[in-house]
This record gives structure tokens, sequence and C-alpha cells, in this order.
């Protein structure tokens, strides 16, 4: 810690000086007690965004954010803690089959998710989708879920991490959220505070992406990965494509629902599967759990084909207060739109491209996202069957399929998915995995 008062600290920074361990804890300190004003703490939000913060200068945010409230340990487990984020997109349901087909391999995986953000849909939305679904539990029933099950998902408490609400939710108003020494803070604090062993980071490019040059995704993972280890925690960052949905469905019980149907082997997505089982073997290496990332592949696709990923998902949810019958009847327990309509193509073609965020933009304006942090959502809305880059759309092959809560939101979610969709004589999907950083 330091004595020097907070206006000389941001003033530093202000003047691109480099801040030491100290300074960047007292300025947590007093993000997390309040005694930092907003203004301050916005202030010191846009000396980091113009200025940048080094390698070492992100680590002492990163431990001091971690340090901020409670942590949690999972030493008396008998297998490695490790876990999965995402920077967000359309269609990534990656988070509901990773975590149960890890357990089934001998990890443990205590994963806090995030809700929507922006475009984005969250995991802890899709998970709250379930009926009775508890995303923020008693510490006891989180941790018995991981230990009895092996995964547990649940969203960010109150006491994890609260310097990083505060300052993101300043980030968010006065325009640094872009900034990667803070995003990678950001989303490492989180980790750390969940006690993990490893984690896999999934860094998003494209349309999709809220980074979508390719060269500040890969400086993003760049970022995470070094801060990542050099706080303690070993790291793996893959960019991986969101150019087109990674799966073709969006919206919260939709996703949900097709996740499901996935694990239960009833459907098939060879997309979002193939994203899903590198990452996961990414995570069984650096637990210890496979010699390499070909061994990792192979047990987390024995988890899913044996259907051990499926009976712990089922279990997971049960656990925290779901449904135990989920996996059988999930038509029975996840909610269903009013309306549900095809949408045509305004003529015949193939899909050269798509804008990836205006079709979650589509979902937000359904309901199934949110305008305001206090909006409430409509579970049941979305959008599926979604035309893939490369396929061929006419009459009898829609776009996509709009639920909707009535028809005047099912037409303007439908224009809204026509205008997304870019028509020619071909089309060439981008590769899934852009890139590996160690």
């Amino acid at each position: 810690m330091t004595d020097a008062l907070p206006q000389e600290i941001i003033r530093a920074k202000r003047d691109g000086e480099r801040l030491s361990a100290g300074e960047i804890e007292a300025i947590v300190a007093g993000i997390a007690s309040e005694t930092l004003s907003d203004a301050q703490v916005g202030a010191f939000a846009m000396a980091a965004f113009l200025n940048g913060l080094d390698r070492d200068e992100t680590v002492a945010l990163t431990r001091a954010m971690t340090a901020s409230g409670r942590t949690l340990d999972w030493a008396d487990l008998p297998g490695p803690a490790v876990d999965k984020h995402s920077t967000g997109g359309v269609g990534d349901t990656v988070s509901l089959l990773l975590a149960p087909a890890l357990a089934a391999c001998g990890a443990f995986v205590p994963m806090i998710a995030g809700r929507g953000l922006g475009h984005t849909g969250g995991t802890v939305d899709k998970l709250e989708a379930i009926p009775g679904y508890a995303v923020r539990p008693e510490t006891a029933i989180f941790r018995k879920a991981v230990r009895d099950v092996g995964c547990a998902i649940i969203g960010q408490t109150a006491d994890v991490a609260p310097a990083d609400r505060r300052l993101y939710a300043i980030r968010d108003v006065t325009a640094t959220v872009e900034s990667i020494p803070l995003i990678t803070a950001s989303i490492l604090s989180k980790k750390l505070a969940a006690g993990l062993s490893a984690l896999v980071m999934d860094v998003k490019t494209g349309s999709g992406a809220f980074m979508t040059e390719p060269e500040r995704s890969r400086a993003l993972a760049r970022s995470i990965v070094d801060v990542a280890n050099g706080a303690g925690m070993p790291t793996v960052a893959l960019v991986t494509d969101m150019d087109e949905p990674l799966a073709p469905v969006a919206g919260n019980a939709l996703e949900t629902a097709h996740a499901i149907e996935v694990l239960a082997g009833r459907r098939d997505d060879p997309r979002l599967m193939a994203v899903t089982v590198v990452l996961a073997a990414e995570a069984l290496v650096l637990g210890k759990l496979a010699a390499d990332v070909a061994e990792g592949r192979a047990r987390i696709e024995r988890a899913f084909a044996s259907g051990a990923a499926a009976e712990r998902f089922g279990r997971m949810a049960a656990a925290l207060g779901g449904p135990t019958d989920l996996m059988e009847r999930p038509e029975a327990r996840l909610a269903k739109a009013q309306v549900v309509r095809e949408v045509a193509p305004e003529r015949a073609g193939v899909v050269a491209g798509v804008d990836v965020r205006a079709l979650g933009l589509a979902v937000v304006a359904l309901g199934g996202g949110r305008r305001r942090a206090d909006d409430a959502i409509d579970f049941s809305v979305g959008l599926d069957r979604l035309a893939a880059v490369g396929a061929a759309v006419g009459p009898d092959a829609p776009l996509g399929v709009v639920h909707a809560r009535d028809e005047a939101a099912a037409a303007r979610a439908a224009e809204a998915v026509r205008a997304a969709y870019r028509l020619g004589d071909e089309g060439s999907p981008q590769p899934l995995i852009r890139e590996r950083l160690t």
C-alpha cells in the first residue's frame, strides 16, 4: 500500500507513468471501500485506457481486485479445479456442455458465469430458464454440488471481486470498456477468486464478438495468458470464430434445450462440439488429467458418447434446484414462445455472410436480453434453425425460425434476421480455431 493521495496516483497514470503495486492496491482499496468517488474511479479508468497498463501493472490490478472480496479454496477436492471462460458471442452454449464433460473425466468445475451483455447471451440467463435452478445458491450448496457432481455453474455473488464489479459499472458509462488491461483484470480477478488450478480462455473474434478484429482478439488473448500465468494460474487461450453463430440457435430456453439435446445425443451440432471438445481437452491437459491434447480429446469424446456428460448435467441441475427429469423431458420443463414463425429469404441463394451482432440484437429486441440492467428476460423467445454460412436457402429452406411473444414482435424479428444475412452464389465458413496461445 501507499500513502500517496489518490489524485496523485491518477495524475501519474494520466501522465503515462508506471504505477507500483502499492499504488494500484491503494486505488483498488478505494474502489472497493467507496472512499474513491465515481469521478476518481472514472478518471483512473480513462487514464489506464489512454496510457495502458503494462504486464506487471495488470498483474497487480488483477491480484488486488481478487483480494477485494471472498476467495474460494478447493484444496480439499480429490482432483484439479479447472474452468473455461468465453469473451461472449451468439449461440455459445459451450459451458453447458464442457462443465459436465470435464466432470465426467475427473475434473472439478466451480464455474462462476455471467449474464448476457449487449448482444451476447449469458450462461447464467440460460440456466435461469431451467425452473428452480438457483444461480446464486448458498456457498455450502455450491461446494456440495461441485464435490458430489463434479461441476456447478452459478452467477457471481456480491462478495466475489467487489472492486471489479464497481469498476466495471463505471467503465460501462465512461467509454473505457474496451481497454485490454482492464478487460484482462476484470476476467481474471473473478477466476482467481474462484480458486482455480487452471483456466482455458475462449476469445471470440468476428462480427458477433466484442473484439471484432483478429488483431485485437489476439492481443486480448495474449494479455490474458501472460497475466494469468503471472498471477500463478496456468492458462491457455484459443481465438475462435464468431463470424457466424456457434450453434444455430440464440435465446435462453432455446439454447438450453439445444445443449440438452446435444448432450443426450438426440441432436448433432458438429460446429459447437468441435469448439467444446478442444477447449475441454486443453483443460484436461492443464489439470494434468491428460498427457496431451490428443488424449484429452479422446477422453472428452468418450464422455459425450457414453452419456456420462449428460448424466452429470442432469445431476448438476437437480443439485441446484432444477427438475430431476430435465434431461428426459426438456420440452415439458422449458418455456415455449407463443408465436413460432419461419423466416423466408427475399430470394434463393447461398449464405455468404452473417452479421452475428445483428442476430444477437434481434434476440434482445424480442425480450431475450436486457436493454437495462434491471430488465426482466423472456426466456422463451429467440431464434432457432439459423442457416450457416455456405448453406443454400430459399422457399423451402428458411434463414431461421423466430420464437416471439406476439405476431408484431415476430414480424420485426424476421426483418432483422433477413437484414443480417448476406446471400450470394457461394459461401465459405471461417476456420473455427484461429489461434492457440500459451
